[in-house]
């Protein structure tokens, strides 16, 4: 068996999925149009720069959603994916999903982004399982707005990888090959782990490096 592991935002969607929630709570009347879409660009910014403080983005992204009930959360969850991530889906990357699929590779995503915004993504690519940011939740099962666990950001993910494989009884090196699909240098540290790094529609940081170091360049989206 071999290990297959893909980022999600700008890898597998054409699109990034957190910053994409923001604009849809935007849109159907739940944020400020001025002050929550000039936070959310600023931290989004961040992001690409590598400079992002996840602790409080998440605190910022969940506070407009996290006080509503459990049945108006799900709801957003199913507009969001109806209006927005189902059709961002192409193709070529639910065919990528399956390729590996039928190879028999161990799947997983792994991404910055929030389980919240993401189970139902993962769901829609037909891999259960996620390695997303965690959110922590009070003893009523109400999301705080704090993180649970090691994020999954940068060094992170190499941490939650490490912790999602044990507890399945496997390790790093227990694989022949490794794949990492991924668009960002935020997840150089997997990458140069991975025995098959590719660089998937990378942006012009990360596709330097893939070509400095023969990874493979993988552009999905045109």
């Amino acid at each position: 068996m071999n290990l297959c592991l893909f980022d999600l935002d700008h890898t597998l969607l054409p699109l990034d999925s957190d910053h994409e929630f923001g604009e849809f709570l935007i849109r159907i009347g739940l944020a400020d149009p001025l002050e929550y879409r000039r936070r959310n660009d600023g931290f989004y910014q961040q992001y690409v720069a590598g400079t992002l403080q996840l602790p409080e983005y998440i605190r910022f992204s969940t506070s407009v959603w996290r006080e509503l009930s459990l049945e108006a959360q799900a709801d957003l969850q199913r507009r969001f994916m109806a209006e927005v991530v189902l059709p961002a889906i192409q193709p070529q990357a639910l065919q990528l999903v399956r390729e590996h699929e039928a190879q028999g590779d161990l799947l997983a995503i792994v991404t910055a982004t929030n389980e919240f915004v993401t189970r139902p993504i993962a769901d829609a690519f037909g891999v259960p399982d996620l390695l997303a940011v965690g959110l922590a939740r009070d003893s009523q099962g109400r999301v705080t707005g704090e993180i649970h666990g090691v994020p999954s950001f940068r060094e992170g993910k190499i941490t939650r990888v490490e912790q999602w494989l044990a507890e399945r009884g496997h390790a790093l090196a227990d694989f022949e090959r490794v794949s990492f699909y991924s668009d960002s240098p935020n997840d150089l540290p997997l990458l140069y782990l991975a025995s098959d790094p590719v660089a998937t529609n990378p942006s012009p940081a990360l596709e330097a490096v893939a070509r400095e170091r023969g990874w493979r360049i993988l552009r999905l989206f045109s």
